[in-house]
């Protein structure tokens, strides 16, 4: 774990693999615990360099004002190419989940030039809030029951816990890893101010974001290698959110994990890798 600045702010970083590797770059979502330790070592095995980091206002990386970010989704996207330059070695291969994956989208649209291939996980191709027309929103009786349950003490640790565990259970994932990554993203939280808190348990921040102009028009642009990967079972953003990007990139491949939620289960992090290390 180490911190890297770029744009003029400063960001949580680990590395897993040979460094002189092809890089392989994970946008966290928020935080870089959204991509499990054991695919990211799955991933470094087939001879890449996997790094993952932490957004602005989660983690190691800088945290101001998640309240009132004084940032847009496009700085955000502008800080993945920038980190993809100062890690070295030529374009890498940009991977995001849920709303890492609009920054993903935006930063291979902005800076082409940084990247080599993309993949997409578990994420949509507009700004948080209502939807296009033609895409799925939230499943309604997954999110009446997700925001029904009251906001833990985020001094407690436990708590916390106990509510990320709930939370899992109402998406489709593993309470208890779930559990145990809530755990080590509170240890690794600056504080336990509720805004802090919640911008890197809950991903918040995004919904007080910048994020125009759209993107979804310009899908057809992206000229690299691409993998849109999607839990069947996702009520956050549902599987047709998967599906429309899949179509819209030109050359897209979809992967859908038949037995997933909103996280990468154990049982695909095989799956997920070898379609990862597939790309290049």
């Amino acid at each position: 774990m180490t911190r890297i600045k770029v744009n003029g702010i400063v960001l949580g970083i680990e590395s897993f693999g040979a460094a002189d590797a092809p890089l392989v770059l994970l946008v966290g979502g928020t935080t870089m615990l959204s991509w499990p330790d054991a695919l990211c070592e799955r991933l470094a095995a087939g001879g890449r360099r996997v790094v993952r980091y932490d957004l602005r206002d989660s983690g190691e990386s800088t945290t101001a004002d998640p309240q009132a970010p004084a940032y847009t989704l496009r700085d955000l996207a502008a800080d993945a190419a920038a980190l993809a330059d100062a890690l070295g070695g030529g374009p890498a291969h940009l991977a995001g989940i849920g709303v890492g994956g609009m920054v993903a989208q935006v930063a291979v649209l902005d800076h082409p030039a940084a990247f080599s291939a993309l993949t997409l996980v578990g994420t949509r191709a507009v700004a948080p809030g209502p939807p296009d027309d033609d895409l799925p929103d939230h499943d309604e009786a997954a999110m009446g029951r997700l925001f029904a349950s009251p906001m833990p003490d985020w001094t407690d640790r436990e708590a916390v816990a106990d509510f990320a565990a709930g939370g899992a259970e109402i998406l489709g994932d593993d309470p208890a890893a779930a559990r145990a990554t809530a755990v080590r993203i509170w240890d690794r939280t600056p504080g336990t101010a509720p805004p802090v808190q919640m911008a890197n348990q809950l991903g918040v921040v995004f919904s007080a974001l910048d994020c125009t102009p759209r993107w979804r028009e310009r899908l057809p642009e992206i000229k690299v290698p691409a993998l849109v990967i999607h839990g069947r079972r996702d009520p956050f953003f549902p599987v047709g959110n998967g599906e429309a990007i899949a179509r819209e990139i030109p050359g897209a491949r979809l992967l859908v994990l038949e037995d997933a939620g909103t996280a990468i289960p154990d049982t695909a992090f095989g799956k997920v890798a070898e379609a990862m290390l597939a790309l290049g």
